[in-house]
């Protein structure tokens, strides 16, 4: 019998496990990344028998209401493969810091801008403009990292950073291949009416930011499907299609990996149009017989299978 796990409950069940051990054969170790002054937690993979070695590099980015143990199985694929792999939390996300907000007015004196306040963390929101921003930030810092051969990067991004990672790719050249695997890749139209209520409500004052772990139900054709962890920043989200970036990176191969059975949102307006209106190297495969979740249960070692030889086809020879 299958048991369906919803992805508000893995992280939970992931911070109960006992510390990761990496296989023999794999280096591991964690770092932080800077983003917008926030440190983000991060953890490289990487195989011994290239120690010292530049290698080709794929960051990762988890899906809404993940966090970096979620990728780990995939890291360690994509280094046992031959690749420096990196994964990252998201700010607010895991074993990354969170933004902070001021809870009331600052004292009268700041000498050199600094002062004490009472604050509050902004954590488990999930908002696509600072994660695209956290995400391109980590392309920068995997940048300076001495193992990486920064002429051949690559991204991976599995359900809602499965449309962060084109949304990168089109604003920065470095990316020379990513994997969209089960990607939303457009919220703009999402609960509109809300969104703006909400965005008028907020900068008046009126209301904060969401309390960590709000349950966020998944609505298709008017019925519930699924429930996420993590509340959406709405207003955020009709400004976010990364559907229409396709095109904007024609230096940058993309696969897009769908599930045949996919129940949180239509595929025709996703990774289908997005391959529709990529520009450069393309492919778009549906795994069979499985549903969003099935990438991380029957099918993982297929997805993992078929990004690795993507990448092994658009990054593991050097460019002239």
């Amino acid at each position: 019998m299958k048991v369906f796990l919803p992805l508000l409950f893995l992280p939970a069940l992931l911070s109960g496990q006992a510390p990761f051990t990496p296989p023999d054969y794999l280096d591991h170790r964690k770092a932080y990344i800077w983003s917008e002054g926030t440190r983000m937690a991060a953890e490289l993979f990487s195989p011994q028998s290239q120690a010292g070695k530049k290698l080709p590099t794929i960051l990762m980015s988890h899906g809404w209401g993940g966090v970096v143990a979620n990728l780990r199985p995939d890291a360690v694929a994509f280094a046992r493969a031959g690749y420096l792999a990196v994964a990252f939390d998201y700010r607010g996300w895991g074993a990354s810091d969170s933004r902070v907000i001021l809870t009331g007015p600052p004292p009268a004196e700041r000498p050199n801008n600094r002062f004490t306040a009472a604050v509050q963390e902004v954590r488990e929101v999930v908002d696509p403009i600072d994660q695209t921003t956290d995400l391109l930030n980590a392309l920068h810092w995997v940048q300076g990292e001495p193992r990486c051969d920064v002429t051949r990067i690559g991204l991976w991004g599995s359900s809602y950073s499965g449309g962060h990672v084109v949304y990168a790719a089109a604003r920065d050249p470095r990316v020379k291949a990513l994997v969209s695997q089960v990607g939303s890749l457009d919220s703009s139209s999402r609960e509109r009416g809300l969104a703006y209520q909400e965005a008028t409500q907020r900068a008046r004052g009126e209301i904060g930011y969401p309390a960590p772990a709000a349950p966020t139900p998944v609505i298709q054709n008017g019925r519930q499907v699924g429930m996420l962890r993590g509340a959406p920043i709405r207003h955020k989200m009709l400004y976010y299609a990364p559907v229409l970036d396709t095109g904007r990176a024609p230096q940058c191969a993309m696969l897009f990996v769908i599930a045949e059975n996919e129940e949180l949102f239509d595929n025709r307006d996703h990774a289908l149009r997005a391959y529709q209106l990529a520009k450069g190297p393309k492919k778009l495969v549906t795994i069979p017989q499985i549903t969003h979740y099935g990438v991380y249960r029957e099918a993982r070692q297929e997805a993992q299978k078929l990004a690795v030889e993507w990448f092994d086809k658009h990054l593991a020879t050097s460019p002239e």
